[in-house]
């Protein structure tokens, strides 16, 4: 199993989420969060923003989705501008239900 995190545009998570539903990943979670990347915010006039807002997709997947999952976020995230994301993907060792104790997705 492997957790996929995206950090996305805010005006992106819908349609991300839309495409995830399409292709048969319902199960995800989704936090507004803030942060900054490689350009370390942006600048608009004299105003300099430090931190941005972006929503970060979480979704635990088999490993052989991995591929399809990430995909699917890249091709939904994309304008081709400074800013439309990064995933990532981390290995998962175990995975409890809480209400049912049941191991697994």
């Amino acid at each position: 199993m492997k957790m996929i995190r995206a950090m996305v545009r805010p005006e992106a998570a819908d349609i991300i989420t839309e495409g995830l539903a399409e292709g048969g990943f319902f199960s995800l979670t989704k936090m507004h969060v803030f942060g900054r990347g490689k350009q370390k915010g942006i600048k608009i006039g004299d105003v300099h923003y430090d931190e941005l807002p972006k929503v970060m997709i979480m979704l635990v997947v088999k490993e052989d989705a991995v591929d399809e999952v990430v995909d699917l976020i890249k091709v939904n995230a994309y304008t081709g501008n400074f800013g439309d994301g990064k995933i990532f993907v981390t290995p998962i060792d175990a995975t409890y239900t809480v209400r049912t104790g049941e191991t697994g997705i």
